[in-house]
């Protein structure tokens, strides 16, 4: 199976855990764009629908749904997004479309939070994939310098505004060996808004597909 093949298989088994009545979240990116497409099937199980971005929302409300916001939801029963890195204990790089931050809490808010990818995503270690950061503009420079320090190269993601109106730094040749320090480490400098590490909250479960299907990881 190509990439794309494997991702509708990864998508198509999350479906399983759509139950009658839910309040379900969705997350941002190309896998996630294929659950979308799928989600007409389980309409009638779905109560309430909550998105972690604009691209996410315009896409649900084609599909004919109305996308509810998180305050009216509190906290709900099932986050479902895609990765652009995992380990085996389901921690997660993700920000590659630039909706972290709102990934991030839709997750935290979640009972339970689903990640769905293809065989390509799982690694050894986070950090091949470039880490990005959500940033306010002012603290750019400041950021970048800090990330320095820390052994990696920033990028700044040229062109690119987030829906919060806010910058994003692509990090590098970053080695995340511990990626719980590594993420609290991040947070705590003044002018991030997020950094794209979920290992305090990871997933609960990994869906992954492949050549031989999908297989289920669990914590």
């Amino acid at each position: 199976m190509n990439a794309s093949e494997k991702k509708r298989s990864a998508a198509e088994a999350a479906l399983e855990f759509v139950e009658p009545g839910i309040t379900l979240g969705v997350g941002t990116g190309s896998t996630v764009n294929l659950l979308i497409e799928m989600l007409p099937g389980v309409r009638d199980k779905i109560d309430r629908v909550v998105s972690s971005s604009k691209a996410s929302t315009a896409l649900l409300e084609e599909n004919g749904f109305k996308v509810s916001t998180l305050n009216e939801t509190g906290d709900y029963d099932l986050y479902i997004d895609g990765a652009d890195e995992s380990n085996k204990r389901l921690q997660l790089i993700k920000g590659g479309g630039g909706a972290l931050t709102r990934e991030k809490v839709l997750a935290a808010a979640a009972r339970r939070f689903i990640c769905i990818a293809d065989d390509t995503k799982l690694v050894g270690m986070l950090g091949s994939f470039p880490l990005p950061i959500e940033v306010l503009p002012m603290a750019q420079e400041l950021i970048s310098r800090r990330m320095l320090k820390m052994r990696g190269h920033p990028i700044w993601r040229e062109g690119f505004i987030t829906d919060n109106g806010n910058h994003i730094l692509d990090i590098h040749d970053l080695q995340i060996s511990n990626p719980l320090e590594m993420e609290a480490r991040i947070n705590r400098i003044p002018g991030v808004v997020t950094v794209g590490i979920f290992a305090d909250r990871p997933a609960d479960i990994l869906l992954i597909g492949g050549d031989d299907g999908v297989r289920e990881m669990r914590v």
